[in-house]
């Protein structure tokens, strides 16, 4: 694992940002961990990806995006921290009531799973969103039936909330876990 890089993307790498996007979109249990599908993604012009990239690139305030890096420059995983302001609406609709930290898009390519990388890319994003973003709140949101990426939740640190988010007009819903910035180690 040394030989693994975690860092912010940089806005030139839209291109491998938008390849590591479509992998995790074609992955068995997207449709439970991602609101787009394939088929939605592929289809976006390349200014899409570019801006994506520029709003979570390394420097920017509002959002950040991890990636890990093989030694061959493979990126393998990563995620997205985005910062979430009071007086603003998150995604679903719902009121934002505190300056927080948003984990979004988490994923690691199925052979680097199971090493420990994730929890480098979570410790970099808690980092960051403790440091450079000054949160004092992270949250993630993760669907009911998404068991493995719960327990690995539930293993770095993040609790349930309580906090629920119905999907669509079924019964399936997500639930919200969340980080207060006191109870990281």
């Amino acid at each position: 694992m040394s030989s693994f890089v975690v860092r912010s993307v940089r806005a030139d790498e839209w291109r491998a940002a938008k390849k590591l996007r479509l992998a995790a979109l074609r992955d068995p249990v997207a449709h439970l961990a991602f609101l787009e599908t394939y088929e939605e993604a592929v289809g976006r012009p390349d200014s899409f990806w570019q801006e994506r990239a520029q709003r979570g690139a390394e420097g920017a305030t509002g959002a950040q995006q991890i990636i890990a890096e093989g030694p061959d420059g493979e990126w393998v995983g990563g995620l997205v921290v985005l910062v979430e302001e009071p007086g603003t609406t998150d995604w679903t609709g719902v009121a934002v009531e505190q300056r927080q930290g948003h984990i979004v898009g988490v994923f690691m390519l199925p052979e680097h799973r199971g090493y420990g990388l994730t929890d480098v890319l979570f410790d970099a994003a808690l980092e960051w969103a403790w440091e450079a973003a000054g949160v004092e709140r992270v949250r993630l949101i993760v669907h009911q039936d998404n068991a493995r990426a719960q327990r690995f939740y539930r293993r770095v640190g993040f609790v349930p909330s309580g906090v629920t988010v119905p999907l669509g007009e079924g019964s399936e819903v997500e639930l919200e876990f969340v980080m207060e910035r006191e109870s990281h180690p």
